[in-house]
C-alpha cells in the first residue's frame, strides 16, 4: 500500500477546511523543496530552484474535496445538512461520515421504505428528507454545532488488479503526484502549488496564479472515468488503466495547443502511457489559472477515476504512477520539444 497516498485520501478536506491535507503537504514538500509557504486563502507554494531557472512552472493539484457543512439540528440530536461542492444526493443514503473537529460519527438516513407513500419510493430522496443520526437523545448530548464540517467515513485500500480505492482521490492523487515530482531538480523553476477550494469555484488556484505569475501551468487531476455498464463506448471520458489522460479542452479551459502537444509528445518520445480525454464536460484548476493575469498557458493531465465525488472513488494504481512519469518526461525535455 502506498502509505502517502493513504494518509492523503483518509485526511479530512471539505472545501474551506483543508487544514490536515495542508498539514501532512507541509511536512512532506519541506523535505525536498526549496521553500515552502502559505498563502492567506491556505494554498500551499512549495518552490524548488531550477538548475537554469529560465522559466518558472507551475504545477498545480487541489487539496479539497467535496463534502457536506450541518445546517440545523434537530431537537431530537438529528442533524440536517447541505453539500459542500458537487454532491450526487442519490449515494448518500446509509453512508458512515464524520463530523467537526471532535469527527464524531454518524449515518445518514432517511424515513424506513415501510413508511413511505408508492409515490416516493419511485423517486429521488432531496437532500431535504435526509439527517444524520449520530446516536444522541438531544441536540445537547452530541458535540456538533451549525457550520461543522462533514466528511465521508473511508477507508483507503488496495484491491483487485492494481486498483486502489477510497475518498477524495479527486485530488489526493494530484497532490501525491506534486510530491514525488518535488524530489527532482530540473532547468526550470519550480512551483507546486496545492490549491484550496477548487470544489466550490476553483478559487485558490487564481490567487496561487496571480502571485506566481508562471510561464506556463500543469494541472494534476484526477476526471471522470465512465468505462463501466450501461455507457456507450463513444461516451467513455476516459478509462481506468490506459494511463493519464490529456486534456485538450473542458467546460473551463481550452488548453494552451503548443503545451498540451508537446506533453503527448513527450510522453510518446518516452513511452508514457496516456490517453486523450474524449468530452468537454466538468472543469477544474486550468479554468482560473489560463485567464490569471494576462494568460498563463496552461494543460491539464488526469488520473482517470471511477465515481468521483463519491464516498468511494477508484483509480489505477499505474494510471497515478504514469501522470507523475508523464509530467517528470516533459519537465525533464521541455527544452528538446
Amino acid at each position: 500500500m502506498d502509505e502517502l497516498l493513504r494518509k492523503l485520501s483518509e485526511a479530512r478536506g471539505v472545501s474551506g477546511n483543508e487544514t490536515d491535507v495542508r498539514e501532512i503537504i507541509k511536512t512532506e514538500a519541506l523535505k525536498y523543496a526549496d521553500n515552502v509557504s502559505v498563502d492567506n486563502l491556505g494554498n500551499v507554494i512549495a518552490f524548488k530552484k531550477g538548475r537554469i531557472g529560465a522559466s518558472k512552472v507551475m504545477l498545480c493539484a487541489h487539496m479539497d474535496e467535496v463534502g457536506l457543512m450541518v445546517s440545523y439540528i434537530e431537537d431530537n440530536g438529528f442533524i440536517r445538512f447541505k453539500p459542500v461542492g458537487g454532491v450526487d444526493q442519490r449515494i448518500l443514503l446509509a453512508k458512515r461520515v464524520k463530523i467537526g473537529k471532535n469527527k464524531i460519527t454518524g449515518v445518514i438516513g432517511v424515513k424506513a421504505i415501510h413508511l413511505q407513500a408508492p409515490s416516493e419510493r419511485g423517486n429521488v430522496i432531496p437532500l431535504s428528507s435526509m439527517y444524520i443520526d449520530v446516536g444522541a437523545s438531544s441536540k445537547d448530548s452530541m458535540g456538533v454545532k451549525i457550520g461543522d464540517y462533514i466528511t465521508f467515513d473511508t477507508k483507503f485500500d488496495d484491491f483487485g488488479d492494481d486498483k486502489i480505492k477510497g475518498k477524495a482521490l479527486d485530488d489526493r492523487l494530484g497532490c501525491a503526484a506534486l510530491l514525488e515530482l518535488l524530489k527532482n531538480t530540473y532547468d526550470d523553476d519550480i512551483y507546486a502549488c496545492f490549491t484550496v477550494q477548487e470544489e466550490i469555484g476553483m478559487r485558490g488556484a487564481g490567487t496561487a496564479a496571480f502571485a506566481i505569475k508562471p510561464d506556463i501551468a500543469i494541472v494534476c487531476e484526477a476526471t471522470t472515468a465512465a468505462d463501466v455498464p450501461g455507457v456507450d463506448e463513444a461516451l467513455r471520458v476516459t478509462e481506468v488503466g490506459h494511463g493519464p489522460a490529456v486534456s485538450f479542452a473542458d467546460a473551463a479551459t481550452i488548453g494552451d495547443r503548443k503545451l498540451v502537444c508537446d506533453i503527448i509528445k513527450a510522453a510518446t518520445e518516452c513511452s508514457v502511457s496516456h490517453q486523450i480525454k474524449r468530452t468537454a464536460n466538468g472543469g477544474n484548476d486550468a479554468g482560473a489559472i489560463h485567464t490569471s493575469r494576462d494568460g498563463i498557458p496552461s494543460a491539464v493531465i488526469s488520473v482517470p477515476c471511477r465515481y468521483i465525488h463519491s464516498p468511494v472513488c477508484v483509480a489505477d494504481y499505474s494510471d497515478y504512477k504514469n501522470m507523475t512519469a508523464l509530467v517528470d518526461a516533459y519537465l525533464k525535455n521541455r527544452s528538446k520539444l
